[in-house]
């Protein structure tokens, strides 16, 4: 197969078959503006892993129903402005604040205007934040300035990353669910 292939499912569409290096198992994705992605791990048979996208018809159809949605509010929702001197300054200034009282260092910090994510923390402990944190809650846009900044000290998503977090924060998972459903503010 090649990297990526795309396979039309009858009452689906289109479906974009990806073979991922990073995949354990097969991975269903349904996002907006995007469509369906099959993430194929190595070792699994093109044909298997689209018997396997047959199966799930049902949990697809219902997951694309739910982004139609999404990409409705999302068109009819209008564009926010945002200061980026003074989004820089508010989000700089509490990464400070944030990196102080729970003891973390990095190196510096960038502001932009993502699509793709709210942060990033490089392995030189650089963290470049998204400017369009500042339309965010405070907890959350708090949160996600800590989660970066555990990132100077756990560059991953595993075990030691959701421990050193709660240690600061205790509600890390619940306001990690909470930003997944905003996701969409990215686009």
């Amino acid at each position: 197969m090649a990297q990526s292939t795309a396979i039309d499912i009858e009452g689906v569409g289109p479906v974009l078959f990806e073979r991922s290096a990073k995949a354990r198992k097969l991975n269903i994705t349904v996002k907006p503006f995007k469509g369906v992605r099959v993430a194929v791990p190595h070792g699994l048979a093109l044909k298997k892993a689209e018997q396997i996208a047959r199966s799930k018809v049902s949990w697809i159809k219902k997951h694309q129903e739910k982004m139609r949605k999404l990409e409705e509010m999302y068109q009819t929702t209008p564009e926010v402005h945002i200061d980026r001197e003074k989004a820089r300054l508010v989000l700089k200034l509490r990464l400070e604040e944030i990196a102080a009282q729970c003891g973390f260092t990095y190196n510096k910090v960038t502001i932009r205007k993502q699509k793709t994510r709210w942060g990033s923390c490089s392995r030189k402990n650089n963290i470049s934040l998204n400017m369009k944190l500042v339309l965010l809650p405070d907890d959350l846009r708090d949160f996600i300035l800590l989660h970066e900044l555990v990132h100077t000290r756990v560059k991953n998503h595993g075990n030691d990353f959701w421990k050193e977090i709660t240690k600061v924060e205790p509600k890390a998972r619940e306001l990690a669910k909470r930003i997944s459903k905003l996701n969409l503010m990215l686009l």
